[in-house]
């Protein structure tokens, strides 16, 4: 499969291929502070450097829904870019932290799919993991999204 800015169609993914995701983001002290004040997650491990010095990483930890978010938006060109819905996400996990300035890539694997009744329509099944510069595993998810056929 080749990789799309407007995304891809139900018969371009593959049961069993690894799409590395080619957008990545540097996640910075403004993301989380704007993200924790959009959210009203004001936890003192979020935003205080003083809290956090008490703590196990003596360190900000970035918000984990802001992980969360990010990288299902830097899978978008890929995988959902064309997607009628996504229908489910499910088993989030959070794998590692993520601090102020980490670098962000993810990839996802295509895990199954199938047809539905409408002809012109399948579900994509994938799973997708988040890493940092280290190609520490930070986070995955999996999801079933809706895709048009050709």
């Amino acid at each position: 499969m080749r990789a799309s800015n407007l995304g891809n169609y139900y018969e371009d993914f593959k049961v069993g291929e690894t799409i590395e995701h080619s957008l990545s983001k540097t996640i910075f002290e403004s993301d989380n502070n704007f993200f924790s004040l959009l959210t009203m997650n004001h936890h003192p491990v979020h935003l205080n450097l003083e809290h956090c010095a008490e703590h196990q990483y003596k360190q900000i930890l970035v918000v984990g829904t802001l992980v969360f978010s990010l990288v299902v938006g830097m899978t978008v060109p890929d995988i959902s870019g064309k997607a009628i819905a996504n229908l489910e996400y499910e088993s989030v996990k959070h794998l590692g932290p993520v601090f102020i300035n980490d670098t962000i890539y993810a990839k996802t694997e295509v895990l199954d799919k199938w047809e539905t009744s409408g002809k012109d329509r399948g579900v994509i099944y994938v799973e997708t993991i988040a890493y940092n510069q280290n190609r520490d595993k930070v986070l995955s998810f999996r999801r079933k999204v809706l895709i048009p056929k050709k």
